[in-house]
């Protein structure tokens, strides 16, 4: 597939441009041993993240990929506010970016192309996350897990930024390290740009079919050089 007619970038933002797990195992493991639960290690958080904070704290405390049909819906309400508080508190801290990610963004961004992020993880974090490590200026558009009712890999997302930005399919890439992303990609019509080295469930990116797979975020600039 060539993508010399890319005007949109859509980026994932946890195991695409910024490792968040230390930070986010962290505060898992804190609500869950707060609820009374196990605790959780970095590598099982790994493994949880990719659907959302929801999903993760049910994981988390479920010790499992297949959150428990035994936890209330309380119980993981509760969890899931004091996950964001532990969050929150953690000032992301240990977070940090992917190499090449800044010099990649900033050559799309100086190429002219329009660059969103799309993230499963709640908007409260996000600005925040994004002017700690400098790159809140290279995106037109924010929306997080809860901007829209559906996150991905619905592509109600993509829809949105297909509608406001007046791009056809074609004209949009998603680049993630996660099954959702490239599902996200697929559900609106659009390529998809997988990277190996992110959080995808202990599945490999390939499984999951993207238009192209890579190790490096720096071989997108070249992938659409190559197509121009």
């Amino acid at each position: 597939m060539s993508l010399s007619s890319i005007k949109l970038i859509a980026f994932d933002l946890d195991g695409t441009l910024l490792n968040s797990v230390p930070d986010l195992a962290i505060a898992a493991d804190q609500a869950a041993q707060a609820m009374g639960y196990p605790a959780v290690t970095e590598a099982q958080v790994s493994e949880y993240i990719g659907n959302g904070a929801d999903v993760l704290i049910g994981r988390s405390l479920s010790q499992s990929l297949t959150i428990s049909s035994e936890l209330s819906p309380e119980v993981l309400a509760q969890a899931r506010v004091l996950f964001d508080d532990f969050y929150e508190k953690s000032g992301h801290k240990l977070s940090h970016l992917y190499p090449n990610v800044k010099e990649t963004l900033a050559a799309l961004h100086g190429a002219g192309y329009v660059i969103a992020l799309v993230t499963n993880k709640p908007s409260k974090f996000v600005p925040h996350v994004l002017a700690q490590h400098g790159i809140d200026h290279y995106f037109a558009d924010v929306i997080g897990g809860d901007t829209f009712p559906e996150k991905k890999p619905n592509p109600m997302a993509l829809n949105w930024l297909l509608e406001k930005h007046n791009c056809q399919p074609h004209e949009m890439l998603m680049v993630g390290d996660s099954s959702n992303d490239i599902k996200a990609a697929k559900n609106a019509g659009c390529a998809s740009f997988g990277l190996t080295y992110g959080y995808n469930h202990g599945e490999p990116i390939a499984a999951s079919k993207p238009d192209y797979v890579a190790d490096n975020i720096a071989q997108l600039v070249e992938v659409i050089a190559v197509s121009a």
